[in-house]
């Protein structure tokens, strides 16, 4: 998956300083993001080649984060320009781009570059808030009010039924995407995750199920969220039942019949292949 980058390590800690010359600075306009992308490669520039257009990139460069022993930073304004062979890619494309290592890098600063943004203002009394300085948080200087970053829960499923798998596409009012995929849905107030395992299912495909197991968890930087990964059984009836305002398509597969994936960056496409290759059922 796209945050599996060993044998690079990731380093999340929040440890400003300034930052260096060799130092990375990833820049983002809009959904976009300032980089070399040729033949599904991504290279992002180095505080070095910011500096031949924006000298005062070392003092206002922000610090996101560390990938083994080299720097990380953002700048949150002014916007650059493109310039030379740096030009404004879609985020899109950090699902496709290799190095995955360094497509992670680039959308994870998205996730933290865009909650900057988005939180500007209090929330309580509108007073524009300020960087600690000390955490990655930001703080009304009038109420007192501590904001950090916001992940929302979700949960992915993959729905069983002997030697079937439930897939499902999205509708195309909901989502751009047109790959299969499982059945997906955030966690609401008040519920714990086999509770949105339960309802998810049975407000997107009608069905009931049971026998809930845990696969795995995993950051979604594209939507600023955790997702976690659950496997359980039909119970009962299998007729699926469809809500065509979120799907447009909604079948089971015979083990032998799932579709390949080629980009296993995603949870999704993770368990829907873990599925296709465990016939003794092994997961369970």
């Amino acid at each position: 998956m796209i945050q599996d980058i060993q044998p690079h390590r990731f380093h999340v800690e929040y440890t400003p300083q300034e930052p260096e010359e060799s130092d990375v600075v990833l820049i983002y306009m809009r959904d976009r993001i300032l980089a070399k992308y040729k033949e599904g490669r991504i290279e992002y520039p180095l505080v070095s080649d910011i500096m031949s257009v924006f000298p005062e990139i070392g003092k206002k460069a922000k610090f996101l984060f560390r990938i083994d022993d080299q720097d990380y930073y953002e700048l949150r304004k002014p916007e650059i320009e493109e310039f030379s062979d740096w030009s404004y890619q879609a985020t899109t494309v950090l699902r496709e781009a290799s190095p995955m290592w360094k497509a992670f890098a680039g959308i994870t600063g998205y996730q933290i570059h865009t909650w900057y943004n988005d939180t500007k203002f209090c929330g309580r009394c509108g007073t524009k808030m300020r960087a600690q300085g000390v955490e990655r948080a930001m703080e009304c200087p009038a109420c007192g009010k501590v904001t950090y970053p916001t992940i929302s829960p979700a949960v992915i499923v993959g729905i069983t039924n002997g030697n079937r798998l439930l897939l499902t596409r999205y509708a195309a009012g909901h989502s751009k995407l047109k790959n299969y995929a499982l059945v997906a849905g955030y966690v609401e107030v008040g519920e714990v995750l086999e509770e949105t395992v339960r309802r998810e299912v049975m407000e997107e495909v009608g069905l009931k199920v049971k026998n809930i197991r845990y696969y795995k968890s995993q950051p979604w930087a594209f939507t600023g969220t955790i997702l976690v990964g659950f496997f359980c059984d039909v119970d009962g009836d299998d007729t699926i039942h469809l809500d065509e305002l979120e799907l447009s398509e909604g079948q089971w597969f015979e083990r032998e019949d799932i579709p390949e994936n080629k980009l296993n960056i995603s949870l999704t496409s993770e368990m829907i292949q873990f599925f296709k290759s465990n016939p003794g059922n092994e997961f369970q």
